[in-house]
């Protein structure tokens, strides 16, 4: 089966200790033909499909794109020497698939005083690698705090638009009179406009209407500790739903969208309509790879630095892969107005700032983010560390494989009904801060928190997740429902481990082992795509591959890590290990069993005694039930 390379992220390694013991959600479950089935509620709420989450959604490969200019760090400010050297590459042609080439930084320390601007369509900023080590990485390092609590990078078009452009004369109104949650078919009062691929804006008004139908956001405004006048309902027009969707069939006067709803619209609470995407200033096929990002501050509660690593503004279809952001503010990697992007293989570390609001969200979907996929990504001591903050207009975005460290409360969705957020395999590394609140995750009521948060989340999951001894509160908004799937810790809704005295929502398998699939994203975009695509970016044919075969690590040489990825035709047990040049072994990987299909491992350098492996040739091995293959790789200390 192909999935669309690690960078891409559509691939996982699933495995059970015993496959004996696997169990399936009532919800979401795969049939004996190996398809998934979902069921609806009497309301009409059902778990979402994730799987678009990412480049492309999913659909295409993350490109590797060529060197077309190389630079080395030069003494004092490097901003403008950076930016030059992008104003070039932005300069240079663009080929068929949207690409015009990668600026390398070569290896070494680069001072940034200001802020780089990365805003051309097609243009990688590729580093040398994110380690601490300036002999063999690429450092930005950012000094200073001219202007105040600035951006390091800005990838996009840099603007906060919500896509409100709209191409002159298409705005149409919606005349089904439901669109369920998952769905992804509607009829228009005038088709003339359009036509299949359009990009296109689906609104839904923050009427009266639809307000009343969610309790008016659920604010407790009237209860004790809330400020009249400050905590209030929601009002009209504040919220409305907004999705970001391409046409991919028209028949008669009826769009047949790309991504499924996230939401329940229903034209009796509110007239939704369509209008045509005008995508002014949007910028495309945009990436950052192998760098570092280290913001320079006093340490402690100092907040008179630079307060954001990446901003990824008015962006579509572009990633951020291999780098380590480390001392921000705010936030690591922070989306607005931003779609179909993917984060991979990311440390957000160290935030250095004050205890409170708007500080420490390490990956933050901020304000109109859709189908953003979080994949394998780290962040330590953060308030919020994967966080949904973007109210309506934030739908369809995951964290998958993730973990976080010294969290001083819960990653969650976070303000104003932010739909369709998926929590897949997070994993907190050592349990609640001693002495605060032991929330860890939270798909949860608000209430008058923050400005009148209420409702911060509708129709998301948290499968799978693990968040030690802490808290997972989950709980069901009016006209919607959230989910803890075979989810680790304390698994409640209740009052008063909630915050706001609310319905409980749904809970299965609480602390329950081997739920099957492990990874919701994966199993739904294979039923999706029926395909993967490996590290060499090549493509099988079937969906089960027909032999076992070990593929070349990604990258080779490397520093620090690497990509290992292998095919099973069935089930299997698996022992991986690395050897030096003599044959001694130096890192056992993994031993245990894998499904059937392309599973991915990553060394990241260090042995058996967690210290780093010397550089030098290293031999990989995979034995399985089907035999022992080999491969050869370079580490470069």
């Amino acid at each position: 089966m192909i999935k669309r390379i690690y960078i891409s992220i559509v691939c996982f390694i699933i495995f059970s200790s015993s496959y004996s013991q696997q169990w399936q959600s009532d919800l979401v479950f795969y049939t004996d033909d190996g398809k998934l089935v979902y069921i609806r509620d009497s309301e009409g709420n059902t778990i979402p499909d994730f799987s678009y989450a990412g480049y492309k959604n999913g659909n295409d490969t993350i490109p590797f794109v060529p060197v077309v200019k190389t630079i080395s760090p030069i003494a004092g400010d490097n901003t403008l020497h950076i930016q030059s050297a992008l104003f070039e590459v932005g300069l240079m042609p663009i080929n068929s698939d949207g690409i015009r080439g990668a600026l390398l930084l070569n290896t070494g320390t680069y001072e940034i005083k200001g802020t780089i601007n990365l805003g051309f369509d097609g243009v990688v900023l590729r580093g040398s690698g994110d380690g601490s080590d300036p002999a063999s990485n690429t450092i930005l390092n950012a000094t200073g705090n001219s202007p105040n609590q600035r951006t390091v990078l800005i990838a996009g078009g840099g603007a906060s638009t919500k896509w409100r452009e709209q191409v002159s004369g298409t705005k149409t109104n919606i005349i089904t009179d439901t669109i369920l949650v998952g769905e992804s078919q509607f009829e228009v009062e005038n088709i003339a406009s359009y036509k299949v691929g359009d990009n296109i804006i689906i609104f839904h008004p923050g009427t009266d209407g639809w307000l009343q139908a969610v309790d008016y956001g659920g604010t407790h405004s009237n209860d004790p500790g809330a400020d009249p006048s400050v905590d209030l309902p929601w009002s009209p027009n504040a919220w409305p739903i907004v999705f970001n969707r391409y046409i991919k069939e028209i028949e008669g006067n009826k769009i047949t969208i790309d991504v499924p709803l996230f939401n329940t619209l229903v034209k009796s609470q509110s007239q939704s309509y369509i209008y045509k995407y005008a995508r002014t200033g949007l910028k495309t096929n945009i990436g950052i790879e192998d760098l570092r990002i280290d913001i320079q501050s006093a340490g402690g509660t100092d907040e008179s630095h630079a307060w954001q690593a990446i901003d990824l503004y008015l962006i579509e279809d572009s990633w951020v892969r291999n780098c380590t952001m480390l001392h921000f503010g705010q936030s690591a990697v922070r989306c607005n107005t931003a779609t179909r992007i993917t984060v991979v293989d990311c440390d957000a570390l160290d935030p250095v700032s004050t205890i409170e609001g708007e500080r420490r969200y390490n990956f933050n979907v901020y304000t109109a983010s859709q189908q953003i996929l979080f994949y394998r990504c780290n962040a330590t001591d953060g308030r919020h560390a994967y966080v949904s903050n973007g109210t309506t207009w934030t739908s369809g975005c995951a964290f998958v494989d993730c973990t976080s460290k010294g969290a001083y409360t819960s990653s969650e969705g976070h303000r104003s009904w932010s739909m369709g957020i998926l929590f897949d395999n997070l994993i907190e590394l050592d349990g609640p801060r001693p002495g605060l609140n032991p929330r860890l995750l939270g798909l949860y009521n608000r209430g008058y928190y923050g400005t009148s948060h209420g409702w911060a989340i509708a129709h998301s999951v948290a499968w799978n997740c693990d968040v030690a001894k802490g808290y997972l509160i989950v709980q069901k908004p009016p006209t919607a429902q959230n989910y803890a799937i075979g989810c680790k810790g304390n698994i409640t809704g209740k009052y008063p481990s909630a915050p706001f005295d609310e319905p409980e929502g749904y809970i299965e398998g609480a602390n329950k082992n081997n739920l099957h699939p492990r990874s919701l994203y994966l199993a739904q975009y294979e039923e999706r795509m029926k395909n993967i695509v490996s590290v060499k970016e090549f493509v099988h044919s079937a969906s089960i591959p027909e032999s076992f075969e070990l593929f070349q690590n990604y990258p080779n040489p490397f520093n620090p890590s690497t990509t290992i990825s292998f095919s099973l035709p069935q089930n299997s047990k698996i022992i991986v290990k690395v050897y030096n040049s003599i044959g001694k072994e130096v890192k056992e990987l993994y031993n245990g069993y894998m499904e059937k299909g392309t599973n991915f491992l990553k060394w990241n350098g260090t042995n058996n005694h967690h210290g780093k492996a010397a550089s030098g040739i290293y031999f990989l091995t995979v034995s399985s039930d089907l035999g022992m293959r080999t491969i050869k790789m370079m580490l470069i200390q």
